[in-house]
């Protein structure tokens, strides 16, 4: 079984060999406190991390359905301490400079009213050159992905997250009250954009899964009201959803921080079916979603965090916590959220040694004897492109 088997086959409840063997990933701060503790010192982001620990691999198309052009990024003040920048999105902000990855502190945002989303909106426009590969690099792609082993998905956005980047948190909801009709309008021109933007692509490629990202929940709920995000929201997942799986793509997960039990429902009506990262500390829980919705909701993530910090005991108390969900299918256990430096690195080599354990994950080869097979791999590969020629 390869590991776009073992994905679809978990996803849709069906019997697998072992869980897919996928984590969420880490804070910048983790890896460079992991490095003083034994992580190789070129381990510094996700990508490379994912690939020394040795997790499945699950890979997005590119087709790209963020702001174009986006923002030029400046620096319109600077201190010893911090920076006052206007981001790619248009944000302006304060930024500290001593290293750690806090959230920067908001100070102006792009949209504020009717005018300032007319002049937004043109980047969001799906014809903007650059949002596609060129023909021949996406038709390789193509012939590439027909003989994969591992699952392929597809961004599909954000109705709401975006909205609240754009506008900030207390602008959204004051604008929800002050022009409800400027916030739907957004919402559908979004629904709007990324359905024409990634449909080539759905048509053409046998995706396994979509994704896309909220994170508009906080520990005790969302910050919209279930009433409002039935009204503007729901419609518009829904539109997004069926076309997906008219196109083959059943499973669709949504990225969301925080306490989400109000808008599991909510989601699942739209077509979501698959909650993701499951915050436990934010409030959520794996146990709790699956016992309300039974198998309509495919889970992700839902071991807590907090739990590594705690030490090897509560790790392996909290794998045996939702090692039931695992043998009943439809959920990928890993860790709540990004690790956060709080995490010894020992910690995290005992919790996923103890993943792998229980969950009968097979451990993967040290990194390096997987990198000489891997160059192996294409070495062979060449022999035979070079014998065909």
């Amino acid at each position: 079984m390869n590991a776009r088997e073992r994905w679809n086959r978990v996803m849709r409840f069906q019997p697998v060999d072992y869980v897919p063997d996928e984590e969420f990933g880490y804070w910048t701060d983790t890896l460079t406190a992991w490095h003083a503790q034994g992580l190789p010192a070129w381990v510094d982001d996700n990508a490379k991390a994912d690939r020394f620990f040795g997790f499945s691999r699950r890979d997005h198309a590119p087709v790209g359905i963020g702001l174009m052009p986006g923002f030029v990024q400046r620096v319109l003040e600077e201190t010893d301490r911090h920076r006052i920048i206007v981001d790619g999105s248009g944000v302006k902000c304060i930024v500290n400079k001593n290293g750690s990855s806090s959230i920067p502190k908001y100070l102006e945002f792009p949209i504020r009213d009717r005018a300032t989303w007319e002049a937004f909106r043109g980047r969001l426009d799906p014809e903007t050159p650059g949002r596609h590969l060129a023909p021949e690099r996406w038709e390789a792609l193509k012939a590439a992905w027909r003989q994969r082993d591992y699952p392929l998905g597809i961004s599909v956005g954000s109705l709401f997250g975006w909205i609240r980047n754009w506008m900030g948190f207390e602008g959204v909801t004051v604008m929800l009250y002050d022009d409800p009709g400027l916030v739907e309008e957004i919402v559908e021109h979004i629904a709007t954009f990324v359905l024409r933007t990634v449909e080539q692509a759905v048509r053409e490629v046998d995706f396994d899964f979509g994704s896309m990202w909220e994170d508009m929940c906080f520990n005790h709920g969302p910050i919209i009201s279930p009433a409002m995000f039935e009204r503007y929201l729901v419609p518009r997942y829904r539109r997004i959803t069926d076309f997906l799986r008219q196109h083959g793509a059943e499973v669709v997960y949504v990225d969301c921080d925080g306490n989400i039990n109000e808008l599991v429902p909510l989601w699942l009506k739209g077509g979501v079916n698959t909650m993701f990262p499951i915050e436990v500390g934010g409030g959520s829980d794996p146990r709790t979603i699956r016992e309300r919705y039974g198998d309509r909701a495919r889970l992700m993530g839902g071991v807590d965090k907090h739990a590594l910090i705690a030490g090897k005991k509560a790790i392996l108390a909290e794998l045996r916590r939702v090692e039931p969900l695992a043998q009943m299918g439809g959920y990928i256990p890993h860790v709540d959220h990004r690790v956060p430096p709080d995490v010894t690195y020992e910690n995290y080599l005992y919790y996923l040694d103890a993943k792998r354990d229980l969950f009968g994950i097979p451990k993967p080869p040290p990194y390096e004897a997987r990198v000489e097979e891997e160059r192996g791999q294409r070495v062979r590969q060449e022999e035979i492109l070079n014998v065909r020629t």
